[in-house]
């Protein structure tokens, strides 16, 4: 009996079983290579995979994609829930694909630390975008990685250029170390905040505002229009008593409105002019070369976690010290060090 009035049984099976087909490195890389969609997101979702067998796979298409030069612009955009970060994002995109360019949106979503689950709900908040033939936007969940940033996100800025995308957009949880992560894969860091929010000067996070090459008041319209032209004011003042940054940039202060799409033009405008300048004088070249340093030394510190986890003998080992942890017969430092002296004895 067929599940389908019209399909026979064969039929089905037959489509199942090219669902289920295995697709190559090389035709991965060349629907990638094409701009097709699906076969990014596939790809994505394989380097995102926590299986073993899928790993050198992975590696392949990394690879292969590395080897095809870009002119991306890689934009990390961060700040508090409820500052409007999808609502900017979507109008900025929306903005950047009527000037011709390709936009991909790499949104991380919190992971529950109890349920292990994620909404992944970008593409609902983002739903004209969503639409946009220009635009992809991929949500991932953030797993257990630094600061809510998707271990795999700067894999997927890779895989997102070679497949032609002009900007890309990383959104951050806008909690804990997440700026700090993104803050280490991008060219441009922007800095939402809102007008009238108590932390214009008292409030501010220095490390976030050393680490901004702009800052956008958000939601400047309506009553809060003036509310934001005093945020703006103040927010340049507090720049002031920071250093000059390495590359001579001058952060900037605007103010925009996502919902009346005001602003948003004067904010890529200095973002343009942020990557002429750093291009001209050789920092943009730079930076990313010690980004990717940087994330080869992140990388190997998470595989010899990795390694270690993976043994059995780590896994008996750390269950008995836990224990002793537990039972006040040893401080949490020295258990670890025996942990780790026992371990390496073995290796």
């Amino acid at each position: 009996m067929a599940s389908d009035k019209n399909t026979p049984i064969n039929t089905i099976s037959k489509i199942k079983a090219i669902r289920k087909q295995e697709t190559s490195v090389e035709e991965m890389v060349d629907g990638i290579f094409s701009g097709n969609k699906a076969m990014l997101a596939k790809a994505i979702t394989l380097l995102e995979s926590t299986n073993p067998a899928h790993y050198e796979k992975a590696n392949g298409v990394i690879e292969k994609c590395l080897a095809k030069p870009n002119t991306s612009i890689r934009l990390g955009i961060t700040g508090v829930p409820g500052v409007g970060k999808s609502s900017f994002i979507e109008t900025l995109g929306s903005t950047l694909t009527a000037l011709g360019k390709k936009v991909a949106v790499l949104a991380v979503d919190p992971t529950s630390s109890l349920s292990k689950g994620s909404i992944l709900g970008d593409k609902t908040r983002m739903q004209e975008l969503s639409k946009d033939p220009n635009a992809f936007i991929r949500p991932s969940p953030s797993g257990t990685s630094l600061g809510g940033v998707a271990q795999k996100t700067r894999e997927s800025i890779i895989l997102c250029e070679a497949a032609g995308y002009d900007v890309i957009l990383v959104e951050t949880v806008g909690v804990g170390q997440s700026e700090i992560a993104v803050h280490s894969m991008v060219d441009f860091f922007l800095l939402l905040k809102l007008s009238g929010a108590g932390d214009e000067l008292q409030g501010i996070k220095r490390g976030i505002m050393e680490m901004a090459d702009a800052i956008a008041i958000n939601k400047a319209d309506g009553s809060n229009l003036e509310k934001a032209k005093l945020a703006v004011t103040e927010f340049s003042r507090a720049l002031h008593l920071y250093p000059p940054k390495a590359n001579g940039w001058i952060p900037k202060v605007l103010k925009c409105s996502a919902t009346e799409n005001t602003g948003i033009h004067e904010i890529w405008e200095v973002v343009e002019t942020f990557v002429q300048q750093n291009k001209k004088n050789g920092f943009f070249e730079e930076n990313r070369k010690n980004q990717n340093k940087n994330w080869f030394m992140q990388t190997v510190d998470d595989k010899i976690k990795q390694f270690f986890h993976q043994k059995a003998s780590f896994k008996s080992e750390q269950e008995k010290l836990l224990k002793a942890i537990e039972d006040n017969k040893m401080s949490p430092f020295y258990a670890a060090k025996v942990l780790l002296d026992k371990i390496t004895k073995e290796l």
